[in-house]
């Protein structure tokens, strides 16, 4: 292990889902009133994290705490990291029109004092499914400190039926390590059943619905922190006055791969992947984790 302890899991929960059209991370999903997060943090803790540490936003942080964090009492260390958007390095300072933060690199970086051990990252608002968890556990076990891992899913089985979404696609080489992750947003499926996306400089591509897609389960050694400041800095002086625009992980990944820093082995996991981007999505996912329970990956009530 690159340091002392258990993996730690980092949930990104800042967001208060703007197009689904409230705070979904409190939105119930079980049978008996649990969460997505529920069911992540049962995960984790079934794979061995004995520490979640919540990105949320201050202005939200009692109704999080009382809500969410307060369920997993006695059962995992809990803390709390705050993402702001005058979180920066100096001598940075946010543009006078920005309203928000600046991204998934810039959520998992207000974190970087409780970061002690090998951690993983993932959505608040994502059902990532147990086997996601034990192998990223597996991984974060015996990381070096220059090694990451991604946990990936076959972009078809992450579209949403009722509007577009944002995804990392993946090229994988020959040892089963990323050799590159491009993100791409607003992907969909066009009447013609064709999948495409809009690339960061604005182009739209046809996308192959077989390729492994990034929906933000990461695992990283301790050391990853530091990439992300300096990848961060490298952001912010390109962009540092842009009033949108977004550093994220995948692109900081992709950035330390190409300077050959860290190498990124792909997780591929059998494991169900349920999303709650739009309202609509929820029936659905109520369904399936409805029939995980019959099967008996999940108790009912969940404890």
């Amino acid at each position: 292990m690159t340091a002392s302890g258990m993996p730690s899991l980092i949930v990104l929960a800042a967001g208060m889902g703007s197009r689904y059209g409230g705070l979904k991370q409190l939105d119930p999903m079980g049978p008996n009133g649990e969460t997505v997060l529920d069911y992540s943090v049962f995960d984790a803790i079934r794979a061995g994290f004995d520490r979640v540490i919540f990105v949320i936003r201050k202005d939200f942080a009692d109704a999080f705490r009382e809500g969410i964090g307060a369920r997993f009492s006695g059962r995992i260390q809990v803390d709390y990291a705050f993402q702001e958007l005058t979180d920066l390095p100096e001598p940075y300072q946010p543009p006078a029109g920005r309203t928000k933060p600046w991204g998934t690199v810039h959520a998992v970086r207000a974190a970087r004092d409780l970061v002690d051990s090998p951690f993983a990252v993932i959505n608040a608002d994502d059902f990532y499914g147990a086997d996601a968890y034990v192998r990223a556990a597996g991984f974060l076990n015996q990381c070096a400190a220059n090694e990451c891992a991604m946990v990936a899913y076959p972009l078809e089985n992450t579209l949403s039926e009722h509007g577009r979404v944002n995804r990392g696609i993946c090229a994988v080489d020959a040892d089963g390590k990323l050799a590159s992750v491009e993100e791409f947003v607003k992907i969909g499926r066009e009447e013609s059943g064709k999948v495409n996306g809009t690339g960061l400089d604005g182009g739209i591509r046809e996308l192959d619905p077989g390729a492994l897609s990034s929906m933000n389960f990461w695992a990283y050694p301790a050391e990853f922190m530091d990439g992300i400041e300096s990848e961060f800095l490298k952001f912010l002086e390109k962009h540092g006055g842009s009033e949108t625009g977004e550093c994220y992980l995948p692109t900081v990944v992709d950035s330390l791969i190409r300077d050959s820093k860290i190498s990124c082995e792909v997780l591929e996991t059998t494991a169900s992947w349920f999303g709650v981007t739009y309202p609509e999505d929820k029936p659905h996912v109520v369904s399936s984790i409805g029939s995980l329970i019959d099967e008996g990956t999940y108790p009912s009530p969940l404890s």
